[in-house]
């Protein structure tokens, strides 16, 4: 947007993408990195999988439930206000314990979100 190659960005401008009822995301991608706006209700589960990617989960609003590892054995409360890393490849799922707004930056972008292959965030 200027002379620079930088690029500004307005959240309410990017577009809102429906994955299901209850879960929702709006993206900013750029060459390397990945930053991810995602909505999710009360209720809402993320399947267990995992991804090549680094991801820093870092939750504005409400509160998400992480199961980590293969066998899920190790289970992490994050709320508004902290940060979760999540190593590559490092299985994981989630359970929206409120109603939650977290953001989520991956390092290499997520090719499966941008090409719209994850089908398992859209399942129902």
């Amino acid at each position: 947007m200027n002379g620079l190659g930088a690029t500004h960005y307005r959240w309410e401008d990017m577009p809102k993408e429906a994955l299901k009822p209850d879960l929702h995301r709006r993206l900013v991608s750029t060459e390397r990195m990945m930053l991810a706006h995602v909505y999710l209700d009360k209720g809402c589960i993320v399947p267990k999988h995992s991804h090549e990617n680094e991801q820093l989960t870092y939750i504005l609003e409400g509160v998400l439930r992480f199961w980590l590892g293969e066998d899920e054995a190790e289970v992490v409360d994050v709320a508004a206000g902290e940060v979760l890393h999540i190593p590559s490849e490092l299985p994981h799922k989630a359970e929206a314990l409120e109603t939650t707004l977290d953001v989520d930056i991956f390092c290499p972008p997520r090719q499966d979100w941008l090409d719209g292959s994850d089908a398992y965030l859209r399942r129902t």
